[in-house]
């Protein structure tokens, strides 16, 4: 079901937060800065709203978890305070404080509101970030739940957590593949609202990660993972065709060294000559079906490229030279899914997101040529000519990854050192 490699089965169950006094803590996020705060002024119920926004994370044994939160039990245990009291509690966490991936204990997202109601009646306590600088205990008792449930309509948008920039401020690897493959996989983070510099990857809570995986992907066992996971290294998920009517051009740009734009009648007839070369007996109505698509794709390109240009994507004279950035850019984030969903190990994660940087270094000259070609790969798959929301997200991703100050593509140079 899920799998184990040699750094993966460690000690490392709950949070271990190493600080030399509160005052010298620098928070993993935005969000926990914000917690810490309203820690230290005693802003409990300011706290306790900014959880019913962003919701939490509970500790699981993988084999009782339930995609349903609804059904899911969640951990307790009996804890002693300091006036002899021993009282039953429960333990959360905010994602940017979650400890690096464990093989038999999973940490599953929850909203306050679902939290109200699934808590185990004897729970007298919620202990939120505990151990930490930004640690906070809340009573559990009927009208408390209330209070939960009532803030979660008020303030719970799963749209806001959405469509923004989150980088971590701890943890992430030194300047290298590793973190230069993490922004690889940056348009995706800044979709989903997920923190792009981090390789300890909880993302939306293991059952929802195993359920993105199967819906989206088709996934549903370590082996489907592998095997998805090197054909989008080998840039073998998009169709094909794609890049070979992107390579007719280039090699038209070859032979006439340069000089201006490639006239497109004669690219859509260097694209049918060519796949006729290579097709053994090319006939029949299906090929012939299949030569006009081909040929129809020439002008989708050039329809693309010209928004493209108005947009401020590419330059006047630049074109998209392959959509390879689509495979790899994905194959960034689907080794986090990987690890996430337990299908991964940490060694094969790490292998698969420095494969993806060498692959984006060979292939493109800079952030903005690769994300260029990542949002035309996501057009030919999604978009088909509408320029609806499947282009205009990747569009306002793309702009805020060039121009945002904590952006990877701000902050990771794109060539490496030898």
């Amino acid at each position: 079901m899920y799998a184990v490699g040699e750094q993966d089965d460690h000690d490392d169950i709950f949070p271990i937060v190493e600080h030399e006094g509160e005052e010298h803590w620098e928070a993993p996020g935005d969000l926990e800065r914000r917690l810490y705060k309203l820690h230290e002024v005693d802003e409990s119920y300011t706290y306790l709203r900014t959880l019913a926004e962003n919701g939490v994370y509970h500790p699981m044994p993988i084999e009782q978890t339930v995609r349903d939160p609804a059904a899911r039990r969640p951990v307790t245990s009996e804890i002693t305070g300091s006036d002899g009291v021993t009282r039953t509690v429960a333990q959360v966490y905010t994602d940017g404080l979650l400890p690096r991936p464990h093989p038999y204990v999973v940490f599953e997202f929850i909203t306050l509101g679902t939290l109200a109601d699934i808590l185990p009646p004897e729970v007298e306590v919620l202990v939120v970030n505990g151990a930490t600088p930004c640690q906070e205990l809340f009573r559990v008792d009927e009208e408390e739940r209330e209070v939960w449930s009532e803030l979660h309509e008020e303030l719970f948008d799963p749209h806001a957590l959405t469509g923004r920039l989150v980088t971590r401020r701890t943890g992430a690897p030194e300047s290298g593949p590793l973190l230069h493959g993490l922004a690889c996989g940056a348009h995706l983070c800044f979709g989903n609202g997920d923190p792009w510099n981090t390789l300890d990857w909880h993302g939306a809570g293991y059952s929802n990660e195993v359920e993105r995986l199967a819906e989206s992907w088709g996934i549903e066992s370590r082996e489907d993972w592998l095997e998805t996971e090197q054909r989008l290294l080998e840039c073998e998920v998009s169709p094909w065709y794609w890049d070979f009517v992107l390579g007719a051009r280039l090699a038209l740009e070859k032979e006439h060294h340069g000089r201006g734009p490639v006239d497109a009648g004669q690219w859509r007839d260097c694209v049918e000559a060519t796949l006729r070369r290579a097709v053994e007996a090319p006939e029949g109505p299906d090929f012939d079906a299949f030569l006009a698509d081909l040929r129809g794709m020439v002008g989708k390109v050039l329809r693309y490229e010209a928004r493209f240009r108005a947009d401020g994507l590419i330059g006047p004279d630049e074109v998209i030279r392959t959509v390879a950035a689509w495979d790899l850019g994905r194959a960034s984030k689907m080794a986090r899914w990987g690890r996430g969903a337990r299908y991964a190990t940490r060694a094969e994660m790490y292998d698969a997101i420095e494969r993806v940087s060498t692959g984006v270094r060979s292939t493109y000259r800079s952030w903005a040529e690769f994300s260029a070609a990542y949002v035309m790969g996501r057009c030919l798959h999604f978009d088909e000519e509408r320029f609806g929301s499947w282009y205009t997200d990747v569009l306002e991703a793309h702009r805020a990854l060039l121009r945002a100050p904590r952006s990877p593509w701000r902050t990771v140079p794109f060539r490496l050192p030898e």
